[in-house]
């Protein structure tokens, strides 16, 4: 379990505010359970490297606050919307024997030993995350769900999903889908044999040779044209009267 250092800030106008970022701090809040809200600041830096760490909002983490620990869960981040830096941060306390409501991401493992994935199906999640009712002291940080000879048409239900005891679902009342391996919207033409190959360039090789042998040959074309020539020129001189004729 990952420890955040905290210091108590008695901050009451913006502009105290801005002091604490300008220091390289981040503004918070550790609410719930029987105690009071406390308004604490971390340090921005150790902060960013712990947001890095995998479902960094779904563990519980030690807050150390004034050398006092208590257990607590990442609830809300707010960021600069130019920077991008985080400027606020909710803590939940945890209290054994309570129980929280919290998202949990869902971790999809064996892709490569999946039938249907190495088909070509596509893997169709629907929900990233599933909101649970967990006890403080049984909060899963991952739901997992394990394509190994999954084929295509299998479909994931929560019920499907193995939950910690006494973890449930917030949606009741029905068996909703977590993800689904669907079929490939684009199939792939079958790879051609040798044969078939063989079988079409004779088939274009016959067709060239119709083409060729209905086509006149060169020589055809010239004798015809001569002799076309030759009856036109016969007609010509049939029209014309001899010169001695004329008067």
């Amino acid at each position: 379990m990952s420890t955040l250092e905290a210091n108590i800030r008695n901050n009451k106008t913006s502009g105290e505010l801005k002091i604490i970022r300008q220091q390289g701090n981040v503004p918070g809040i550790v609410y719930g359970g029987s105690e009071r809200n406390q308004s604490v600041s971390v340090s921005i830096k150790v902060l960013k490297n712990l947001m890095e760490q995998e479902n960094f909002l779904s563990k519980i983490i030690k807050l150390k606050v004034d050398g006092k620990e208590e257990s607590v869960l990442p609830k809300d981040i707010s960021f600069d919307v130019i920077t991008d830096e985080p400027i606020h941060i909710d803590f939940l306390r945890v209290v054994k024997g309570s129980s929280i409501i919290i998202e949990i991401p869902v971790k999809f493992i064996n892709n490569e030993k999946s039938p249907g994935l190495k088909r070509g199906g596509v893997l169709n999640i629907v929900r990233r995350k599933v909101e649970l009712k967990c006890p403080s002291e049984n909060i899963p940080s991952e739901l997992i769900v394990d394509l190994d000879g999954v084929d295509i048409g299998h479909s994931f239900k929560i019920s499907s999903i193995k939950l910690p005891e006494n973890v449930i679902p917030t949606i009741t009342g029905r068996d909703f889908v977590i993800a689904t391996v669907a079929a490939p919207t684009v199939i792939k033409e079958p790879e051609k044999t040798a044969e078939a190959a063989e079988g079409e360039e004779g088939a274009e090789g016959s067709t060239d040779a119709q083409e060729a042998a209905a086509a006149p040959k060169d020589g055809a074309d010239e004798k015809g044209g001569a002799e076309a020539e030759k009856k036109d020129a016969g007609k010509k001189d049939e029209g014309k009267k001899p010169q001695s004729e004329k008067k």
